[in-house]
Parts: C-alpha cells; structure tokens; sequence
C-alpha cells in the first residue's frame, strides 16, 4: 500500500513539473495567452495550495506581459491612420477583454498570504468605437466588391457584410446585401445524364439520380438542378456518363462437406471386464454416459450474380464553352443468397449449417434490379464528387 502511494505521489509530481514546464515554455517563447490559459486552468481546482503559487506567478506575468504587448499594438495601429488596420484594433480590444474576464472568475489570488494584484480596464467605449469604425470600413467596401458580375468577388463581398452581421448585428442595410450577395454568388449547375451504353436504363434510377431532393447536399454556393429553369442563367453544367454496364450471368455453385461429431446419446450401465453391471458402494447400479459418432454430407448453395455501372462525371463551364473537370467512378453491387441441403444425422451438424439448411433458394434479380441496385452505390459516389467539388 505504501508502495502505492508513493508511486501515485511521484506520478503526479512528475506531471506537475512537466505542466509548469509547459507554462513556462509558452512564456519565454511569447505565447502570453497560451500561458495565462493554461495557468488559469491549474488553479481553477485548489487554487490555495502551495504547489500553485508557482502558476499563480506565471499567471500574473502572461497577463501583463500579454496586455502590455497589444496595448502597444494598438497604438502603433492607430497612428498609422490606416482603416485597414480598423479590424485588427477591434479584435485585439475585444481580446484584451475576454481576458480580464476569463481571469475574474480565479479572484482573489493569493501568495504567502499577500493578495496579487491585477490591473482592470473598461474596454466598453473602445471595443464600441473600434466595432463601429471596423462596420463602416466593411460596409463601403462590401458595397464596392457588389458591383461586380464575378461571383468570386460577390462571395468575397459576401465575407466581408458577415463579418459585419456577427460582430454588430443589423447594421445600416447588411442583411439586405448579404441575401443579395447570396443570391449573385451562388452557381447554378444543370445536370444532365447521358446513356452510352446501348443499354436500357431504368427510368426509376435515372430519376433517383437526378433527384437532388434526396442526396442531402449542403452546400451555400452551389445549386444543381436536373430540369432547366428558364429564370436562371447556369454557370456550368455536370452531365453524368454512363459508359459500361457489365451483369454477370446467373451462377449456383455447390460444394460438399463431410461433418463428423461425437455426441452423447443417452446412458448405459457400467459393465466390468466380465460383462456384469457394476454397482456403487451402497449397491446401486452404475450408470454412465452413451457416445456415439454421428455424420453428415452438408451440401453447400452460393446463389451470386453482379452489375457493374463505369461512368464519368464531366463538369464544364457553360459561359466559357470548355471542360474543367473530369471524375471516373466505378460502382457495383453483388447480389448473393446462400442455403444448405443435408444427408445424414442432423446432430453432426453445427449452427451455421443450421442456419443454412433453415435458407432456402430465391429467384435471381432480374438485370433491371440489378442495374438499379448498382445505382444507389453510383448515388453515394455521385454525392462525394458533388459534396468535395467546390464550384
């Protein structure tokens, strides 16, 4: 026991030198908030102990070191009079404040019974002003950026009146222009699919293909649509190729295993070398238990068939007439069905020769199921190339 505890005892002054070590780390390499958080999260149990006043220290130190430095930072941000700066003066303001207050909640802190003492300030009236200026700046320049028929500039411009929109809700006009910018950015894509392959395609797969409804895509810039709308002018188009399908044909195969098993089958009595009944000490008879050997043919069914679709999803820009992207997919499904027949003594059997002669044989599907089958793992590859390929 003794040994116990002394090992739990160097284990956690072990991991307590290596915490501080941490600390002191982002200390020296000028980490301060990394520091004062990790600080602040050793005395937030137990702050009064001892072994803590070490971090009580360090805390104090990022803290000062870390205020010193972005107060200064603004100020030389300020004198620059550049209003590209106006973001990163609001930022720091509101960063000097999360930190106050994530270190009032320790308070008091105390060393060797001294309270340590901690500078505060009102960032209120800073952080109002340097968000107003950052709101302005942003506004004209996201109006600017909304004069352009780019859609990569109008969802830059889009950025920009969101940035707005988090940090000072429902200023002047930005949620008019952020639906705007929305609605100019997105691309819209009109999907089409293409049967190369002399085969006839279900209708009922070329439907759930083109039926977006169902692919639970998410995604703000994009849209596809497999129907044109006269209303909307498309960016590019997505046609989906079917190139091949291969269907095996139908196949039983069959295969023979011997089962063999010693089994007990019920009790006989004990008999001595002269053929006579042995009897326990008060006399009875002595009974024990029967074995026997049981066998079995297990004739093992695999009914198999497969469908193979090979495709191509080619991805053109409609406005400048050319090809920007091409995907192979490769998709297949396996139908496959499996039962048993047997002959011979059912105990031999184990339980999933049970379970196999409990199966019996099903109608194949026909090559129209199959194709279709296919097809849902055709829609799955479909919907990662669509989900990855950002428009």
């Amino acid at each position: 026991m003794k040994k116990t505890t002394l090992l739990f005892v160097l284990v956690l002054f072990i991991v307590s030198c290596g915490s501080k070590k941490n600390v002191e780390r982002a200390l020296t390499s000028g980490n301060y908030n990394k520091a004062m958080y990790d600080a602040i999260k050793k005395l937030r149990t137990n702050k009064s102990a001892k072994r803590k006043q070490d971090y009580i220290l360090l805390l104090k130190d990022a803290y000062d070191k870390a205020n010193e430095r972005d107060l200064s930072a603004i100020e030389g941000l300020k004198t620059s009079n550049n209003p590209e700066y106006y973001q990163r003066i609001y930022e720091t303001y509101v960063a000097l404040d999360k930190r106050q207050e994530a270190l009032k909640p320790l308070l008091p802190l105390a060393i060797n019974g001294r309270t340590v003492a901690f500078n505060f300030n009102n960032y209120n009236n800073d952080i109002a002003v340097s968000r107003e200026n950052v709101s302005d700046y942003f506004y004209e320049r996201g109006i600017a950026l909304l004069e352009s028929d780019d859609k990569y500039t109008i969802r830059e411009a889009y950025d920009v009146l969101d940035y707005i929109e988090r940090i000072n809700p429902n200023y002047e006009k930005t949620r008019e222009l952020l639906q705007e910018a929305h609605e100019r950015g997105i691309a819209h894509v009109i999907v089409s699919i293409e049967n190369q392959t002399n085969q006839i395609i279900p209708r009922r797969l070329e439907d759930a293909l083109l039926d977006f409804d169902t692919y639970g895509l998410d995604q703000f810039w994009s849209e596809y649509h497999a129907y044109a709308n006269d209303s909307l002018e498309y960016d590019y188009a997505m046609q989906l190729q079917l190139a091949r399908i291969n269907i095996s044909p139908e196949q039983v195969k069959e295969r023979e295993v011997v089962r063999q098993r010693r089994i007990k089958d019920g009790w006989q009595y004990k008999l001595d070398d002269n053929g006579n009944v042995l009897k326990d000490s008060l006399g009875n008879d002595i009974k024990e238990d029967k074995f026997i050997n049981v066998r079995a043919r297990l004739f093992e069914v695999e009914q198999i068939k497969s469908a193979q679709i090979i495709a191509n999803v080619v991805f053109s820009d409609i406005v400048n007439n050319e090809i920007i992207e091409n995907f192979d997919i490769d998709s297949g499904f396996i139908f496959e069905n499996f039962y048993a027949r047997f002959r011979g003594d059912r105990r031999a059997l184990n339980r999933d020769d049970r379970n196999l002669i409990n199966s019996r044989a099903v109608p194949f599907p026909t090559s129209e199921q199959m194709i279709f089958d296919t097809g849902e793992d055709l829609k799955a590859k479909l919907k990662r190339i669509i989900s990855d390929y950002k428009l």
